[in-house]
C-alpha cells in the first residue's frame, strides 16, 4: 500500500515597485526638501525661543543678550569697519595653518603610507607627540617665533598636520593589494603608480580628514588667540567677556560659527570636485 507524501504549501511572495522605484528623481526632490527644512527649521526654532526668552525675561538678558540684540550689534560693527580686521586676522591664520599643515600632513603620510622603513622610523614618535594637547606647544612656539603671527599660525599647521597625516597614511595602507600588483604587472613606474593606483584610492579618506582638519583649525586658532593675540575673534570674544559686554561677545561667537562652517563646506565641495568617483556624504543627497 503506497501512501501519498503531503504537499507542501508555497507561498508566493510579489513585491511591487514602490514611489522609490517608479519615480526616483521626484523622491530624491521630496527627500532633499524635507532634509533642507530640517536643516533651517531646527536652528530657527532654537532662536526664536532664545528670543522669547530673552524678552519674557525668563533668562537674564544681560549675560544671555537676545539675537535681535546681538544681530543689530553685529550690523553696527560690520557698518563701522569695527568687526572686519578681527575676521580678516583670524581667517589669515587659519588659511596659512590649513595650508601648510596639509601640504605637511599629505607628502608625510604618503611616505609613510608607501615606504615601511619611514614609517617604521617615524611613527612612534608621531604617535606619541599627536597625544600631546596642541595648546600646550603654544608656549615653545612663542619661544620659538616670538610674538606675533608665527605662533598662531605655527598651532594651526601643527594640529591641521597630524588630521592630514593620519588620514593619509591610513588611505594608502589601506589600497587593496591587488589594485598594486596590477600597476606592476603593467610595468608601472613609481610616479605612475602614485598618479592612477595610490592617489585616485585613497583620496577619499585624505579629504575626509582635511575636512575634519579644516573645522578643527578654526577651533584651535579661536582658543590661541584668546591666549597670545591682540587682535582676531578670539581675542574678540575673551576681551568682550572681560569687559561683560556679552553682545559683542556673542557676536565673535557667530562670526567664528559663520567661518568654521564655511570653511568646512568649502573643503567638502573640493572635495567632491575632486573626487567624483567616491560615494557622497550620507545625509547630504546621496541616492
Amino acid at each position: 500500500m503506497t501512501t501519498a507524501a503531503p504537499k507542501e504549501d508555497t507561498t508566493l511572495l510579489v513585491r511591487r515597485p514602490g514611489p522609490q522605484e517608479l519615480h526616483p528623481a521626484r523622491t530624491h526632490r521630496r527627500r532633499r526638501a524635507l532634509e533642507l527644512s530640517l536643516a533651517v527649521a531646527v536652528p530657527v526654532a532654537l532662536v526664536l525661543l532664545w528670543q522669547l526668552a530673552a524678552t519674557q525675561a525668563w533668562i537674564d538678558d544681560r549675560v544671555y543678550p537676545a539675537p535681535s540684540t546681538i544681530l543689530v550689534d553685529g550690523w553696527h560693527r560690520a557698518a563701522d569697519g569695527d568687526l572686519w580686521p578681527d575676521v580678516w586676522a583670524t581667517l589669515k591664520r587659519v588659511l596659512a595653518g590649513y595650508a601648510i599643515g596639509t601640504v605637511t600632513g599629505y607628502t608625510l603620510g604618503l611616505l609613510m603610507g608607501s615606504l615601511s622603513v619611514v614609517r617604521a622610523a617615524l611613527e612612534p614618535m608621531l604617535d606619541a607627540l599627536y597625544v600631546v594637547p596642541k595648546l600646550a606647544l603654544l608656549p615653545i612656539f612663542l619661544n620659538m617665533f616670538g610674538l606675533g603671527e608665527g605662533p598662531q599660525i605655527a598651532l594651526v599647521a601643527t594640529t591641521v598636520f597630524f588630521f592630514v597625516w593620519i588620514s593619509t597614511m591610513a588611505a594608502v595602507l589601506a589600497v587593496p593589494s591587488g589594485h598594486r600588483d596590477a600597476g606592476q604587472v603593467f610595468g608601472a613606474s613609481a610616479w605612475q603608480m602614485f598618479r592612477h593606483v595610490l592617489l585616485p584610492a585613497s583620496l577619499p579618506a585624505v579629504l575626509v580628514g582635511a575636512r575634519i582638519a579644516a573645522g578643527v583649525a578654526v577651533l584651535v586658532i579661536v582658543a590661541s588667540e584668546q591666549i597670545a593675540a591682540t587682535n582676531g575673534l578670539g581675542h574678540l570674544i575673551f576681551d568682550a567677556r572681560a569687559l561683560f559686554q556679552n553682545d559683542v561677545m556673542f557676536v565673535g561667537i557667530v562670526c567664528v560659527a559663520v567661518l568654521g562652517v564655511v570653511f568646512s563646506e568649502l573643503v567638502r565641495i573640493a572635495g567632491r570636485l575632486l573626487t567624483p568617483w567616491a560615494p557622497r556624504d550620507r545625509g547630504r543627497g546621496q541616492s
